[in-house]
C-alpha cells in the first residue's frame, strides 16, 4: 500500500513533508522546522504525528521539536552524529541502518557535506528520499564541515537511484538555483524548460518539491558535473568529475 505524502512550507523557504502509512496511521515529519507549520499541515490532512525524522541539527531543521513533541509525544528520530544536538531525541539514525513509520521503512544514509552529521532517508518500496539539506531542485546544499568530495559522493549516490524517484528537499531555492544553473550549462535545452516551469510554479505559490532524479540529472549543474559542458563553464576540460564539482560550488558560492 503506497504512503501518503503531503509537502508544505515552513518558515520563509524551508520545505516541510509529512509521509503516512496508510495501513497503520503512522505519520513521520521530515524534520521541523516550525511547529505551527506542521500543526496546520496535520490539521489539513487529518493525519496524527507519531515520528520525526531528523536529516540533520541546524536550528531550522529541529527547532519545531520541543513543541511537537509535547503536543503529540512523537518518537524523535536523530542522526548518530548528532545525537546530543537534537532535542528531544528517542532514536539514533546512521548508515545503514533501518527507520520503520508503521510498515513502511526507510534506509538510512550517512550523506555528509552540507554537514558531518548529514543523513537522508530512502523509502525504497516508494521510491522516494528525503534528501534534507544536501541536493535540492536544480542545486546542492552549501559544503560546510565536510569536504568537497565527501559532498560529491553523496551526490553520486542519488543519482544512482531509479530515474523516477521522488526527491524532498528540505528548501525551495529553486528560482536562485535556476539561475545559476543557466550560467553553468545555458545550451541545456531541459533547463530552460525547468526554468520556465519553476517561474510558472512560483507565480502561482506552488514549489517545484518533490523533483525526479531523473529531472535532476537532466537539468542540476551539479548532478551534471561529469558533462564535458559543465567541465568547460569552470575551465577544467578533461577533470574528473569530483573536480569540476567542487568548481561548480565554490563558483555558485559567489554567484549573485
Amino acid at each position: 500500500m503506497p504512503a501518503d505524502i503531503h509537502a508544505f512550507r515552513c518558515l520563509e523557504d524551508n520545505i516541510g513533508v509529512l509521509i503516512r502509512d496508510r495501513a497503520t496511521g503512522a505519520c513521520a515529519a521530515i524534520d521541523a522546522p516550525e511547529e505551527a507549520a506542521v500543526v496546520k499541515a496535520l490539521d489539513e490532512t487529518g493525519w496524527k504525528l507519531s515520528h520525526i525524522l531528523v536529516t540533520h541539527r541546524h536550528a531550522d531543521h529541529v527547532q519545531g521539536i520541543p513543541g511537537l513533541k509535547a503536543r503529540f509525544n512523537c518518537r524523535v528520530v536523530a542522526p548518530k552524529k548528532a545525537a546530543s544536538e537534537v532535542p528531544d531525541a528517542d532514536q539514533t539514525a546512521g548508515e545503514g541502518d533501518r527507520v520503520a513509520v508503521g510498515d513502511l521503512s526507510a534506509e538510512v544514509w550517512d550523506t555528509p557535506g552540507h554537514c558531518r552529521d548529514h543523513i537522508a532517508y530512502w523509502f525504497g518500496a516508494d521510491k522516494v528520499l528525503f534528501a534534507g539539506d544536501t541536493l535540492f531542485t536544480l542545486g546542492c546544499g552549501r559544503v560546510m564541515e565536510s569536504t568537497m568530495d565527501e559532498m560529491w559522493h553523496s551526490l553520486e549516490r542519488f543519482a544512482a537511484l531509479p530515474d523516477d524517484a521522488r526527491v524532498y528537499s528540505g528548501h525551495d531555492y529553486v528560482l536562485s538555483n535556476a539561475r545559476f544553473a543557466l550560467a553553468a550549462d545555458p545550451d541545456n535545452a531541459a533547463l530552460k524548460a525547468r526554468f520556465a516551469e519553476a517561474e510558472a510554479a512560483a507565480k502561482e505559490g506552488r514549489f517545484l518539491v518533490p523533483s525526479t532524479i531523473g529531472e535532476e540529472k537532466a537539468t542540476n549543474p551539479f548532478l551534471r558535473a561529469g558533462e564535458p559542458a559543465l567541465a568547460k563553464s569552470v575551465d577544467k576540460a578533461g577533470a574528473p568529475a569530483n573536480e569540476v564539482f567542487a568548481a561548480l560550488r565554490e563558483w555558485k558560492n559567489r554567484f549573485r
